[in-house]
């Protein structure tokens, strides 16, 4: 057997793809409106919307032959060693680790420039919530940015001036989204490939917050929608997430994404403990 043939064959042979129900919204013509949580035991998705549970087939990521790419799925895993220890005191060490994801992002891109501009921490537990006044997991179908939401990001970060030029030229808003804490089993994070999903599937909607109010886009049920995962990311790697890319030369735009109950997480597993951070990437 050929060295592709070995490959393919332990790719199969480790397929860790599975089924497992997402969160839909069921549009009615009305915007929905997300209140994003503060962090805390309690804290949970509170959205002016109704939704609809459907089952999906979430294939392994870790199969696919070439590998997912941010310009066709959307998303990407790549390898990544920080010196960061302790995620929970990241402030400390913020300039070191956003050198870190600054090069990550731009190595995988070719673009010329990152802006590090938000660091979220979440767990499915609500213990861990408690202790650490973390958000809890994301678990309906969305993206974080509408197109007038990512351009008014960007203006709302670097002011009017400096974005203008900026505007004029290609720019995305890309996710680092890692664990914090061990391999991740529980409350894994599903991603859509791009290619898969049609306009009409997302709906604009109104995310309000503490600081400011802003857009992002919940996502009405659609069959051929293709759901993956990287099952068992571990300490050393991070997903890269495109949640919007200004380009209309058929770059995919973004990945709408959910976590999701894993029914392939071993009973009593630790919970997940992530941190994802969102940069203004510009080519």
């Amino acid at each position: 057997m050929t060295k592709a043939g070995t490959d393919r064959y332990y790719r199969c042979m480790m397929n860790a793809s599975t089924s497992a129900v997402l969160n839909y919204l069921i549009p009615t013509g009305e915007r929905p409106i997300y209140i994003a949580s503060q962090g805390g035991a309690d804290a949970a998705l509170k959205i002016g919307a109704e939704f609809e549970e459907k089952r999906v087939t979430i294939n392994d990521a870790r199969a696919l032959a070439p590998q997912a790419s941010l310009d066709v799925q959307g998303f990407e895993l790549v390898k990544h060693h920080t010196q960061v220890s302790d995620f929970y005191e990241l402030s400390a060490v913020q300039d070191e680790y956003e050198a870190e994801i600054v090069a990550l992002v731009l190595s995988a891109t070719g673009a010329s420039d990152a802006i590090v501009f938000d660091h979220t921490l979440r767990s499915d537990s609500p213990d861990v919530r408690g202790q650490r006044s973390t958000r809890e997991t994301a678990s309906v179908i969305h993206n974080d940015y509408t197109d007038a939401s990512a351009r008014q990001r960007l203006i709302d970060l670097v002011g009017e001036e400096l974005a203008e030029p900026r505007l004029q030229r290609r720019f995305a808003i890309i996710n680092v989204w890692r664990s914090i804490r061990g391999t991740v089993l529980t409350s894994p994070l599903a991603c859509c490939d791009a290619s898969s999903i049609s306009p009409q599937d997302l709906v604009a909607s109104e995310r309000r917050a503490k600081e400011r109010i802003g857009e992002l886009e919940l996502v009405s049920f659609n069959p051929e929608h293709r759901w993956y995962y990287f099952p068992k990311m571990t300490f050393a790697e991070a997903l890269l997430l495109k949640t919007y890319d200004s380009s209309l030369a058929g770059h995919a735009r973004c990945a709408i994404h959910s976590a999701f109950k894993n029914p392939l997480a071993p009973a009593g597993a630790p919970p997940r403990e992530s941190l994802e951070s969102r940069l203004l990437v510009f080519y």
